[in-house]
């Protein structure tokens, strides 16, 4: 003989009320180590411009079949429109992007004068090392111009360039 079951009779047990999950308390390691992230970034970036002012100096006098090529002027270019934003968005403050165009600047600057030797390293009759140091300077120039002349929203919600 079968019996017939209703479906009342085969219901699932009850799910065992679920506690909520404790909130997190608030952490001082967040802001340390968000500083500290902050702090990296902007230190990342002056070392970045360093570096890529003294492989461009030492670009300058390149030549392809006697003739000078401009690439350190280009390298100066893309260069420091690369490293200004990324000093921007690693630290999202609008001050991070002056060090390394003070720090490029400087040893450009310094490289155009003469050394205790006499010996120019960025010699008078040499386009390149002039463009390069024309190049690199308008790429911070936009860099910082783009950065002050955008809003705080605007610089938040979208990407430099």
């Amino acid at each position: 003989m079968t019996s017939v079951s209703s479906p009342t009779d085969h219901q699932p047990p009850p799910e065992p009320a679920e506690t909520p999950a404790p909130e997190p308390r608030p952490s001082r390691d967040r802001g340390a180590v968000a500083v500290l992230l902050t702090t990296a970034g902007a230190l990342l970036a002056v070392l970045m411009a360093a570096l890529s002012a003294v492989l461009e100096l030492q670009l300058i006098s390149l030549r392809v079949g006697g003739q000078l090529i401009g690439v350190s002027a280009l390298l100066a270019l893309v260069g420091n429109l690369f490293i200004g934003r990324f000093a921007y968005r690693a630290t999202r403050h609008k001050w991070a992007v002056f060090p390394p165009a003070l720090v490029w600047l400087a040893i450009t600057l310094i490289a155009a004068g003469r050394t205790t030797e006499g010996d120019y390293l960025i010699a008078s009759n040499n386009w390149v090392g002039w463009a390069m140091i024309g190049l690199g300077s308008l790429a911070w120039t936009i860099v910082g111009i783009r950065l002050v002349s955008s809003s705080p929203a605007k610089t938040t919600a979208r990407t430099l360039y």
